[in-house]
């Protein structure tokens, strides 16, 4: 699919912004320690937003030419092609303070895959639609089709969203409804505040996109003005409604399970695996969980243990 002019330039925007000194060293961590199979090292989420790697873990996407290239023993490279992406946790020392930072190793080839509508789970195409800055890359080629595969996942995202919403809507109407939709179909627990909370930080960012996605891409939606708010009309989707409504139902249940395996594949991965497993959970539910030693030991029986406890609380929807 060719994108537009436009829609490239908006989804390029947050590649084009200075980056902090102490989050730019962490990429430039990643880049060093991964060496000529890095084709990007992707910024993403909290420290993005708020321009600081304060109070927060530094999030990356490292995009590799391929997972043997990365990895000496040969069954992690197939754990990040079997289930991708592999996460990992790492520290950087800068000035007065240590840099930390959470990390998902992923392909190129996956990268372009996943945020496709052949890509049937929202995991990362749901992630890629929100801003995403390219913190380093060996060519400008490499660039833009990573920028590309930005645009391509705001319009997948937006594809599979646009069903769900009445004959007329907002920006901010497809956005919150499509945040809520795939965060509900991971093991996350975002309020509506935090989803809010997420538009508003990025609010032009979001109307520009849509704006550029709709206009160029999107035959069945129009824009209309109303009191100098731009709206989005569409006719009744019927049949098309439903079979998006079925999809999303079967996304919430997959991406459950999915979850599930991540996190398990995650406690061998990142380094304290059961801390973060509870970190993990704590942070997007409120649910404090205390561990013991044993249970810090066997991060697999920690969870299968602490899973239904969980749950009961209402950690997990």
């Amino acid at each position: 699919m060719t994108l537009s002019t436009t829609l490239l330039e908006i989804v390029g925007q947050p590649s084009a912004q200075p980056i902090p000194p102490s989050i730019q060293v962490a990429g430039n961590f990643l880049a060093q320690k991964y060496g000529q199979a890095v084709q990007g090292i992707l910024l993403y989420g909290s420290c993005l937003r708020a321009g600081t790697d304060k109070n927060g873990l530094v999030d990356c996407y490292v995009i590799v030419d391929r997972y043997t290239a990365v990895y000496p023993s040969a069954w992690m490279a197939r754990l990040n092609g079997w289930l991708p992406p592999n996460v990992f946790y790492g520290e950087v020392e800068v000035e007065s303070h240590t840099v930390r930072m959470k990390y998902a190793v992923l392909s190129l080839d996956d990268f372009e895959q996943s945020v496709t509508p052949k890509w049937f789970h929202s995991y990362f195409w749901g992630r890629f639609a929100q801003p995403t800055a390219v913190m380093a890359f060996p060519s400008q080629a490499i660039q833009e089709r990573i920028i590309s595969g930005f645009g391509t996942a705001v319009l997948t995202f937006l594809g599979n969203v646009v069903p769900q919403m009445p004959d007329k809507f907002s920006a901010k109407d497809v956005w919150v409804a499509g945040l809520a939709l795939s965060y509900g179909a991971e093991l996350r627990a975002e309020s509506k505040g935090r989803i809010a909370t997420l538009w508003e930080s990025n609010q032009a960012y979001y109307e520009q996109v849509a704006d550029a996605a709709f206009s160029a891409h999107f035959q069945n939606v129009k824009a209309i003005k109303e009191n100098d708010n731009t709206l989005y009309e569409i006719e009744p989707s019927g049949w098309n409604g439903t079979k998006n409504r079925i999809g999303w139902m079967v996304r919430k249940l997959q991406g459950k399970c999915l979850s599930i395996l991540r996190l398990i594949k995650a406690a061998y991965t990142f380094q304290g695996g059961a801390d973060y497993l509870i970190w993990k959970i704590e942070r997007h539910s409120g649910v404090k969980v205390e561990l013991t030693p044993a249970q810090r030991k066997h991060p697999i029986w920690a969870g299968i243990t602490t899973f239904w406890r969980l749950y009961r609380q209402g950690a997990f929807r």
